[in-house]
């Protein structure tokens, strides 16, 4: 029997309509964020080798940007995520925010329900303008990362004395 194709509605929620014979049923499944590699519509024969072969995929990381008068504010939630596993890389153009959460130690048996993300992952943000990236700070309070960037000043001019050579 051929397995019917998810609906924009069930792929966008995460859904799955379940037939058991008698009556239909909604399931809540739980699948990492799509990468920037990957489509957000995908279709079944789409499924890539790591898929298949049950290996992990990187998680996307959800964010909040917004700006001030004299910076650029990017906020994520990372609870369950150490320092140690935690790497922000900085350009003038772009933020790219690394970690890994790492599970807890529980047999596979004795979980009842398990939703929550565990593993590798990643987020790149192309920032809407250059930012001064000497200034950049990131801080973490109960689980909520804050990354906090100057605003390049592009109106500041600097003067610049010529050199007789």
């Amino acid at each position: 029997m051929k397995e019917r194709k998810q609906s924009f509605l069930e792929r966008l929620t995460g859904a799955q309509i379940v037939d058991d014979g008698d009556t239909l049923t909604e399931q809540k499944i739980w699948t990492p964020a799509p990468t920037e590699e990957e489509s957000f519509v995908k279709q079944d024969d789409d499924i890539s080798s790591d898929e298949a072969e049950g290996e992990q995929v990187e998680a996307g990381l959800a964010i909040d940007m917004y700006e001030t008068d004299n910076e650029l504010i990017i906020q994520s939630m990372i609870a369950g995520v150490t320092p140690e596993n935690l790497h922000i890389s900085i350009t003038r153009n772009a933020v790219t925010i690394t970690g890994n959460r790492l599970a807890p130690n529980v047999p596979e048996g004795n979980y009842l329900e398990r939703e929550l993300y565990w593993g590798v992952f990643t987020r790149e943000i192309i920032l809407p303008f250059e930012i001064d990236t000497d200034g950049a700070e990131a801080v973490e309070k109960y689980g909520l990362l804050i990354i906090r960037l100057p605003k390049l000043d592009s109106n500041s001019a600097q003067v610049l004395k010529v050199k007789s050579i």
